[in-house]
């Protein structure tokens, strides 16, 4: 008969599998961020009509948001990427993706068709299209549990914070 692992060994699995797992987390993230930072940067404009479609805010403050988007997105996936700051970059990460899905679904309450622009694009969708506001809500949920797992446990392999921070006591 076979032995059930202690708690010990599985402490001690965890302890071992969870750096890695945030690596994949941290890496993950950077990718997302770099993806729909680099698909906005070249259509400034059209960040800020994206951003306007979801009539949160006046339409120059939806403007001026939707231009500094992609710059704030690619330097927290560039941060990500690198592992410094972990924790801090994870903690505006979820901040931000928590904000993206209470716009999205009050877009979707509000009945407005628009696709959100999270990756380009955006804005007030034509005539007979339909957005796709429920695998949006989906895709962030995963998201911001990915960033609250590096806010939770920020120590990841092949990070800069390794060797910037004083490792935490085992």
């Amino acid at each position: 008969m076979k032995a059930r692992p202690t708690l010990v060994s599985n402490t001690y699995r965890w302890a071992t599998a969870r750096p890695w797992l945030g690596t994949i987390a941290r890496v993950g993230l950077a990718a997302v961020w770099l993806i729909a930072g680099g698909a906005k940067v070249g259509d400034l404009a059209g960040s800020g009509r994206a951003v306007a479609a979801f009539k949160l805010m006046p339409a120059d403050a939806a403007r001026f948001v939707g231009a500094a988007l992609p710059f704030i997105e690619i330097a927290l996936g560039l941060l990500l990427l690198l592992g410094l700051a972990t924790r801090l970059v994870a903690a505006i990460s979820a901040v931000l993706f928590a904000v993206y899905i209470v716009g999205i679904a009050s877009a979707w309450a509000r009945g407005l068709s628009i696709d959100c622009g999270c990756f380009g694009g955006g804005g007030q969708l034509a005539t007979g299209q339909h957005p796709n506001y429920g695998p949006d809500i989906i895709r962030d949920l995963g998201l911001l549990v990915l960033a609250g797992f590096l806010v939770v446990w920020p120590r990841t392999r092949l990070a800069v914070d390794k060797w910037l921070l004083v490792e935490e006591a085992a």
